[in-house]
């Protein structure tokens, strides 16, 4: 349910902007997910999650992707990440690093 709001976000913001979407693709099943975007002002985001340890005390939801953006400074900046039992993990050249 969380990767719907997220995309359905992302679809909006996108649309604001009036932005076109120029790809855009999803397969949704019961234990896995799969969907990406791109809009014609250089905005992508994909994303793809599985069910782990269905119908257990564990079932998480397992997510791997990133997002794609320019910056009011016109910069593009790009964010890879895995969300699972461990949190958000974010990771791109202009995040800091944890020491």
């Amino acid at each position: 349910m969380k990767f719907l709001i997220v995309f359905v976000a992302i679809f909006a913001f996108a649309l604001a902007n009036e932005a076109q979407i120029i790809n855009l693709e999803s397969d949704v099943g019961p234990e896995n997910f799969q969907w990406s975007f791109e809009t014609s002002d250089g905005q992508a985001a994909n994303a793809k999650g599985q069910l782990k340890y269905p119908n257990t005390d564990h079932e998480s939801l397992a997510v791997q992707g990133s997002f794609r953006f320019v910056a009011d400074d016109g910069q593009t900046y790009e964010v890879n990440y895995i969300a699972d039992e461990n949190g958000f993990q974010p990771q791109g050249a202009h995040l800091p690093v944890a020491s």
